[in-house]
């Protein structure tokens, strides 16, 4: 594919996950002049260091609890990557900040000041996700997002839903919207048909407030209550892993309830074509991959109204939506599915779209547009 005319620079705070970055970088590759560069850490940093069209830049960060290490650690972090962006001054004159990227501060106003595009890709929200933790840097969060904010050049959603859900209004003129978004058709598809699946049903993601793990919990106590043939499968990682396993491991569920641990990228879609609905009850989210990929798997998904999901998912069309997290609607809405009449014809409904609407030329196109205009 030929190479586009922009000198490309994408920044996030450490990561744990690669794909969403991983995906971000295939999509913007075709678009850079030159190398693409990433200034990224941990997980992250090792995936790229052997790509041979990216120049991947370490960052190191310590991760600890108490608040004030937290905080020194948080800005010592943020002038290490400035001192990044300024020896990168000649080689990057457009910077995205991704994954983290809205509380970079320091790092886009010293963008600012050397005069380079800014964009800030929310792959989700930061400020949300710590006021569903109850963190206590939530309101510094808040702060630090509000200056990125109004210093970026462009701001890109995964969806006009975002704007409001944000509170980024005041910025609406300088929003555009785009995924970075794209599956793997011949990973992710249907292997095993729906009618020859057994009664699971599953979650996969993180483990932690943010993702609504607890109330999920509770509620697969009530759906075992009354639903004896339904089994439950929780796959992820996270701060609350130990109360999953401890919940898992209980004598009171027969069994009713496995522990996967962290499932690896590649190893998905043999867990999705088990399930006959997947259910992801978050606070927050941008636009869950882990949705796509079910989809694309044949696997009903049952989500709760936040972020981009409701775009995607029509109730009782593509998937269900619940009015919100409790764990009584989580119950209420999993037996729903579970009993819908058609859930096999949502399932392939959800397949059809997903294969039309997430393939890696769109997702070229939409940013190509965006970033041109620049």
């Amino acid at each position: 594919m030929k190479r586009g005319d922009l000198c490309i620079g994408i920044v996030t705070f450490p990561v744990s996950r690669n794909i969403p970055l991983s995906n971000l970088a295939d999509v913007l590759s075709p678009l850079a002049a030159k190398e693409l560069h990433i200034i990224t850490g941990d997980a992250g940093y090792s995936f790229f260091a052997r790509r041979g069209t990216i120049q991947a830049h370490v960052l190191k960060h310590k991760r600890t609890k108490t608040l004030f290490t937290r905080t020194i650690n948080y800005v010592w972090t943020q002038l290490r990557i400035s001192w990044k962006l300024i020896k990168l001054r000649t080689n990057v004159d457009l910077w995205i900040f991704f994954i983290g990227g809205e509380g970079l501060a320091l790092p886009v106003i010293t963008a600012k000041l050397l005069r380079k595009r800014i964009v800030i890709a929310s792959a989700g929200s930061g400020v949300k996700v710590a006021q569903a933790q109850s963190d206590p840097l939530a309101i510094i969060a808040t702060f630090l997002q509000s200056i990125t904010n109004r210093l970026s050049d462009r701001i890109i959603l995964y969806s006009e839903r975002l704007i409001e859900e944000h509170g980024f209004q005041k910025h609406r003129t300088k929003i555009s919207i785009a995924h970075k978004h794209f599956l793997d058709f011949d990973r992710f598809k249907v292997n095993k048909q729906f009618d020859e699946r057994g009664n699971f049903i599953g979650f996969i993601g993180t483990l932690n407030k943010a993702k609504g793990v607890p109330n999920l919990l509770e509620a697969i106590s009530k759906v075992l209550s009354s639903e004896n043939k339904v089994k439950f499968l929780i796959g992820g990682d996270g701060e609350l892993r130990g109360e999953v396993e401890e919940f898992s491991n209980s004598e009171n569920l027969n069994r009713k309830v496995k522990y996967l641990g962290w499932i690896a990228h590649d190893e998905l879609p043999k867990y999705l074509n088990e399930l006959k609905l997947l259910v992801l009850p978050s606070y927050t989210e941008g636009l869950p991959n882990i949705m796509l990929e079910a989809m694309a798997c044949g696997t009903p998904f049952l989500a709760t109204p936040v972020g981009a999901i409701p775009d995607i998912i029509k109730d009782g069309e593509t998937g269900f939506i619940m009015k919100n997290n409790s764990p009584e609607c989580i119950t209420e809405n999993i037996v729903r599915a579970l009993n819908h009449p058609k859930l096999e014809k949502i399932a392939q409904n959800a397949r059809v779209l997903v294969e039309k609407e997430f393939t890696y030329e769109k997702a070229v196109d939409r940013y190509r547009e965006i970033l041109t205009s620049l």
